[in-house]
């Protein structure tokens, strides 16, 4: 059976694994799933399918190394909040039960939006709450499936309640509540794992468009023995694994406290570390722990938005790569950002690093930031150079957008252009597995404006009980305050890059 191919025609482009411009118009010939030719303008044909992209800038498509399809009926609930005050009024005492239309639709939420801002692929570290129910499970899946782009979800698996993953909990807990929250019910350790090998069957992400990879939620959360079967787990089914480590200082405390170590160390410790494996923000690193990603290959996932947003801090962005550590991109959930808008974590990234010392010739480039959103958000995720670029055989998951536009007017750059002021309006096409999502700006696969109605109508009777659920976790926040100044007050280790200003 032959394959599909489109012909692109007419597009300034960003070539190769270098994101190379030379302002010459291109034909791009997809055939499949993957990019087939690449030549002048106007020397390409024989196509079911051609697509103009005259005035249109075409670029790789952005790689969301980690959002939570969980918050999107969150978005813009809370502002100015820690990470570890935030975290409770997302994980409720009373959790808001949806149906599986609901998940859906939430999911839907951030595939669109991820969509239309130029992202082609995402990882969902989406939670289980306190069953696993495989037809809000389905759901999500299904709503990947019809979008038409492509995701990884994982289901931040842990098998330890969450109010034990705090230092300092037995001094500023009153009993009676650390009782309740470690009754709670959660998912067993072992129907975790069996759900992850289970799709894994049938929902590979290197056979999949629409696929599973392992996630423990973080370290702090999980028994080492725990943790050592979600390796064994990952390398078995050859899955990649992303886990959140180190986004706070206090998780630093809590590291120095649990393992007697900062987590990263602990991590390569017990052997956990590997290619294909993402620890999430990575934010308070020392040298000792740079050098650990360095020799083992994992990644350095940079959500810089999240971090701004939480006041977690920013990363050491420069020291990693100086080290060769590849470093991703990624949004984190919408409860914390309220956007998982990809072009504007890579124009944060690039700015925010200029926060980091006085030498200028160190700080991101618009370029880098490109480079972390693509090729390597590709490599973190077990692609190798296969997504991200844009050159013959890589997958064909392409965006553009349109350059006869304001934010492209002069043109002078497009890389700086793209990545510090463009946020999406320019965007009207992209492809995902050689699959349009968007042609002429408008979704192809999915009614876009019926789907938002649906949305808001379902959200006018949930609004009230998730506002109900935040008003119940009052008296753990009072418990998580303190424990959050006592953390500041806990020495951590001197060699440690800091993250914040004083």
């Amino acid at each position: 059976m032959s394959k599909k191919r489109t012909l692109l025609r007419h597009a300034r482009a960003l070539l190769g694994d270098a994101l190379a411009f030379d302002g010459q118009p291109r034909d791009v010939l997809v055939e499949g799933d993957r990019i087939a030719a690449i030549e002048p303008a106007g020397t390409l044909a024989d196509a079911e399918h051609t697509i103009d992209l005259r005035d249109r800038l075409l670029v790789p498509g952005l790689v969301n190394g980690h959002q939570h399809s969980h918050e999107h009926f969150q978005r813009g609930r809370t502002e100015n909040l820690p990470l570890e005050l935030w975290m409770h009024l997302v994980r409720t005492r009373t959790p808001v039960a949806l149906t599986p239309r609901q998940v859906y639709l939430r999911t839907m939420i951030g595939a669109i939006e991820s969509l239309r801002t130029g992202c082609t692929t995402l990882v969902d570290d989406t939670a289980l709450g306190g069953a696993i129910d495989r037809a809000r499970i389905e759901a999500a899946l299904q709503a990947y499936d019809d979008a038409g782009i492509r995701a990884l979800v994982g289901f931040a698996m842990m098998d330890k309640p969450i109010v034990d993953n705090f230092p300092f909990v037995e001094k500023h807990f009153p009993a009676e509540l650390a009782a309740e929250l470690r009754a709670a019910s959660r998912p067993a350790p072992e129907d975790q794992l069996a759900l992850v090998r289970e799709l894994a069957r049938t929902r590979h992400p290197q056979s999949k468009r629409v696929g599973v990879l392992v996630s423990a939620s973080a370290p702090q959360r999980c028994t080492e023995g725990f943790l050592q079967a979600v390796r064994g787990l990952a390398d078995d089914l050859a899955l990649p694994v992303i886990t959140h480590v180190q986004e706070t200082r206090l998780q630093v405390v809590t590291g120095q406290l649990f393992f007697g170590c900062p987590i990263v160390e602990y991590l390569d410790r017990i052997g956990f570390l590997k290619p294909a494996t993402s620890l999430i923000h990575a934010v308070w690193l020392n040298p000792r722990e740079i050098d650990a990603l360095a020799r083992s290959g994992a990644t350095a996932q940079h959500n810089p938005w999240s971090n701004l947003l939480l006041g977690s801090g920013v990363q050491p962005v420069r020291e990693l790569l100086d080290a060769g550590v590849n470093v991703s991109l990624g949004s984190d959930g919408s409860c914390s950002t309220v956007t998982v808008n990809m072009l504007n974590v890579l124009g944060s990234a690039a700015a925010v690093s200029k926060l980091r010392g006085d030498d200028h010739r160190r700080w991101l480039s618009a370029h880098e930031a490109l480079h972390a959103g693509t090729l390597a958000g590709g490599r973190a995720l077990g692609f190798g150079e296969a997504l991200g670029s844009l050159r013959v055989g890589a997958i064909a998951d392409l965006v553009a957008y349109r350059t006869d536009s304001v934010t492209f007017t002069p043109f002078n750059d497009p890389v700086r252009q793209l990545v510090y002021a463009e946020r999406g309006a320019g965007l009207d096409f992209s492809m995902v597995a050689g699959e349009v999502a968007i042609e002429g700006g408008v979704l192809t696969r999915v009614d876009e404006a019926a789907l938002l109605r649906e949305i808001e109508r379902e959200f006018q009777d949930l609004a009230p009980r998730y506002a109900q659920a935040e008003a119940q976790m009052a008296p753990v926040l009072e418990a998580v305050e303190r424990i959050h100044r006592e953390g500041l007050a806990t020495a951590i280790a001197p060699d440690t890059f800091a993250a914040r200003l004083a």
